[in-house]
């Protein structure tokens, strides 16, 4: 098939959401004829590339719409068999949802003069209409968790048909011990330090604020590690006394070492429609620590103590001092997460994922 991927920003670098698009190209890619569509590229893999180019001076509402009109025009005449898009916009067949729906977290429960409020700016009016093109009748609408799916139904309504097709994760080497090593000490960490690792490209919005306090509460052996470190994030760990035993390491797409590294992974994450990089740790062989369902799409999929321990409240610095001192101290528990974690991730590779957008596709073109 001849399939266009319509995308902000295709590279791991720039997020979870965009690392879906990449890994799902990917193998997709050795099958078929691939295009990416996009404002940005930053990636590895070299596909043909059709980019848009826009004013970074343009208000984002108006790139927005300036990319969906581009894309169009890209798209149009029959020129590809499937078009999947991770963006708002008409051109797309397949309507991937990533993020909590505009019109979900902007109208859904507020009262008329709000909502009034809404639609008088341009910015958000512009949003809800191009949105609204996603879920227009004719769309296939994939939504990445149950959690989006519920939003896209109190938001359009319960006939809306929504596909759940949750991301993927790749099986991960085994552990180089040599390579642990050399990369512990790189981060300065003793073979007896136990460290936590959390992978964002916000960490204020993963849970750095309760992570901090956790530390503080923690014995001296326990240490933070931080990938995807930005200025607010540095800024966040000088101001806090445990910032003596935080290492930091600046946004990279390769991240597998400091997987390696680490002894467990800990996510209490604020808002996550799904969550990758937990799934990404469970892989790699870590014991996770993550947000209830509520903050994190992926929960919805865990059982407590068989695939990960589920905070109560993401918030709460020193519950999460507790459940990650337990998996420090408790290793028929580490043990016990690790192999449900491993269970769960060998059900989710990429593989898999995109033997269901071909079947996707399939559909479409023979309901043509």
């Amino acid at each position: 098939m001849r399939i266009a991927l319509l995308v902000d920003r295709f590279g791991k670098r720039f997020g979870g959401a965009e690392a879906y698009g990449v890994e799902l190209m990917r193998v997709l890619a050795c099958r078929h004829d691939i295009t990416i569509i996009a404002r940005d590229y930053d990636s590895d893999l070299r596909l043909d590339y059709l980019p848009v180019k826009v004013s970074a001076r343009l208000p984002s509402w108006m790139r927005v719409l300036y990319f969906a009109c581009r894309a169009a025009r890209y798209t149009r005449g029959g020129r590809f068999d499937i078009v999947h898009s991770h963006m708002n916009g008409w051109s797309g067949e397949v309507q991937v949802m990533h993020v909590t729906p505009v019109r979900y977290s902007r109208l859904h429960g507020l009262g008329p003069l709000r909502r009034l409020a809404t639609w008088l700016s341009p910015r958000l009016a512009t949003y809800l209409w191009l949105e609204r093109q996603r879920v227009a009748p004719g769309k296939r609408v994939v939504a990445v968790s149950q959690l989006i799916v519920e939003q896209l139904h109190d938001a359009y309504g319960p006939s809306l048909r929504v596909d759940t097709i949750l991301p993927g994760v790749h099986s991960a080497p085994p552990i180089d011990a040599a390579q642990r090593r050399v990369t512990r000490q790189e981060l300065g960490l003793s073979e007896d330090d136990i460290a936590c690792l959390l992978v964002a490209r916000n960490p204020l919005r993963k849970g750095l604020p309760a992570l901090l306090e956790a530390l503080a509460c923690l014995p001296a052996r326990y240490r933070l590690l931080v990938v995807g470190a930005d200025g607010p994030t540095r800024e966040a760990v000088m101001a806090s006394s445990a910032a003596a035993r935080v290492s930091l390491v600046s946004p990279t797409p390769e991240v597998g070492r400091y997987y390696e590294a680490a002894d467990l992974y800990v996510h209490p994450t604020l808002n996550d429609s799904f969550g990758m990089a937990p799934l990404e740790a469970m892989a790699h062989g870590l014991p996770v620590v993550i947000s209830p369902p509520a903050y994190c799409g992926f929960s919805r999929y865990l059982s407590d103590g068989v695939d990960a321990l589920i905070l109560r409240d993401p918030h709460d610095g020193a519950g999460l001092a507790r459940a990650i001192q337990a998996l420090g101290e408790d290793a028929g528990l580490r043990a016990r997460l690790i192999q449900g974690g491993r269970s769960l991730a060998q059900q989710q590779s990429w593989e898999a994922v995109a033997a269901r957008y071909e079947a996707l596709y399939e559909q479409i073109l023979s309901a043509r």
